[in-house]
């Protein structure tokens, strides 16, 4: 064989030998069936993966915490009496004749509908303790709470306190999911958080941001009391979001969301929530004394920053300054003079009076702190027992109040959700115990839902304990019973 005719078989050998390779490759490969947009997109991104250097880092998944609260935060919907719509037409006698002997005015009033607004709360027991703000559920006459599983209850009010904007709710029901209680003190800013809340009864809605600070005063909430040391987040909260839970990544909660800073509205880049350990103390105070136990220092402060330090000729350039001294309060008592600057209570750092404010906050009267103070050149320290407000150490208890439920006899309770809907009625009053008195004798029987006592609509027991405050000789009750039967009823004195 000659020189060329070799190369060319060796040519014809290379290419039948690849052909081959090929082919016995495409054998023994798997065979991969395309079936979808989203099988396709999975072998691509499995082709393109092998060669990627793009990781996901690890503990970044929001999907644990998520999951551990969504169930614990409720959506809260409260009743206020308050003008409507009516109804100017009847096909039914009996209501007919009630328009008659009330005159058309007096129906037309007593058939305004009541307005509701509406807020999100987070369970903190499994026996249905339900903390909220203050403001989601202020001078509301019924207060409905609904489970994420669309279970609705009607809530009792243990208790509030409009200087932190916290309130604490109850419902009867056990074996309840709930938010475990996190540490906000060891809360950091860029720290990830999730925002739980149930707005618009959309059922739970999460979002995701990070802690961008700590310790804001925004100026929301009045009176000399007032606590403001919000944890300021870019989680997205809208309004609905009020009283919802601010959790870590291990899903405890470390605030109560509360407000948002917007002009419109809307979210608009920032939101603010409560501290947990500020919510702790003030609602283990709501459910043991029925008002919150406020420990004062008795100090008015200012801030302390570079210019004020230059103006007064001070040896730091952050903390709280002491303006004025009350005559009994715990400070002067502990011999703080004013002219000092409070640079750390318990040796955690004091920078402004948000600071002073959140660390106060968490002690009861009759708690003692150690107060670190600078004093011309000098830092110095002293032991301060906090009092309360009227400069004593008593825990104060909150006044004992007339139960609204057992009134004429009889023993009522609000009306749920799903009650109202069944019914399609606003409001009511159910009686679950009609007792002894003037409602059994006039023939109302257990079970009556009241909607009108009187000239009025009742959306609470404590609407009833009120008209009857202002009872006539004879008083007209109007209302149905659960199987949809309306029923007229008078009783007199």
């Amino acid at each position: 064989m000659n020189k060329k005719s070799y190369l060319i078989s060796l040519l014809l050998a290379s290419i039948l030998g690849g052909f081959v390779a090929v082919k016995l490759n495409q054998y023994l490969q798997p065979k991969q069936t395309i079936r979808s947009i989203q099988d396709r997109q999975n072998i691509q991104l499995a082709n393109f993966l092998k060669d990627s250097t793009v990781k996901v880092p690890k503990g970044l998944n929001f999907v644990i915490a998520a999951n551990a609260v969504k169930s614990a935060v409720v959506h809260i919907k409260t009743t206020y009496a308050g003008k409507g719509k009516y109804s100017s037409s009847s096909s039914d006698p009996l209501e007919d004749m009630f328009r008659q002997f009330h005159g058309e005015d007096n129906y037309r009033r007593r058939h305004r509908r009541p307005r509701q607004s509406s807020g999100s709360g987070v369970i903190i027991t499994d026996n249905g303790y339900v903390a909220t703000n203050y403001h989601v559920i202020e001078n509301a006459g019924q207060i409905d709470v609904v489970l994420n599983d669309k279970r609705s209850y009607v809530a009792k009010l243990v208790g509030k306190d409009p200087t932190t904007d916290l309130a604490l709710l109850k419902i009867q029901e056990k074996n309840l999911p709930f938010v475990k209680y996190g540490n906000s003190g060891k809360t950091q800013i860029g720290e990830w958080v999730l925002a739980v809340g149930n707005p618009f009864d959309l059922t739970s809605t999460v979002t995701a941001g990070i802690v961008s600070a700590k310790g804001r005063n925004i100026n929301i909430l009045s009176g000399q009391y007032a606590i403001e040391s919000f944890i300021q987040t870019d989680a997205a909260v809208n309004p609905g979001n009020s009283g919802g839970a601010l959790v870590n990544l291990k899903g405890e909660l470390v605030g109560i969301n509360t407000a948002i800073a917007t002009r419109t509205g809307s979210y608009s880049g920032y939101s603010f929530a409560i501290p947990v350990n500020i919510v702790k103390k003030v609602l283990n105070d709501l459910m043991k004394y029925g008002q919150t136990q406020r420990a004062l220092l008795g100090v008015s402060i200012q801030n302390v920053d570079a210019n004020f330090a230059s103006n007064k000729d001070l040896s730091v350039v952050s903390g709280v300054y002491i303006a004025t001294l009350t005559k009994s309060g715990a400070a002067r008592s502990a011999g703080l003079k004013i002219g000092d600057v409070i640079i750390k209570i318990d040796d955690q750092q004091v920078r402004n009076m948000a600071d002073l404010q959140s660390l106060i906050a968490t002690r009861r009267p009759g708690d003692q702190v150690k107060v670190t103070y600078a004093r011309g050149e000098r830092v110095l320290s002293t032991m301060a027992t906090l009092r309360n407000r009227q400069g004593n150490f008593k825990i104060m208890r909150a006044p004992r109040k007339i139960a609204t439920e057992k009134i004429l006899g009889a023993v009522f309770e609000g009306i749920s959700l799903s009650e109202k809907t069944k019914l399609k009625i606003d409001h009511g009053v159910k009686v679950i115990d009609a007792g002894k008195g003037k409602l059994k004798e006039s023939g109302i029987r257990k079970g009556f839902i009241i909607t009108y006592f009187g000239e009025e609509s009742v959306n609470s027991p404590k609407d009833i304990e009120r008209l009857i405050k202002k009872r006539k000789r004879v008083i007209a009750i109007e209302g149905m019973y659960p199987n949809g039967e309306k029923a007229y009823y008078a009783i007199g004195w």
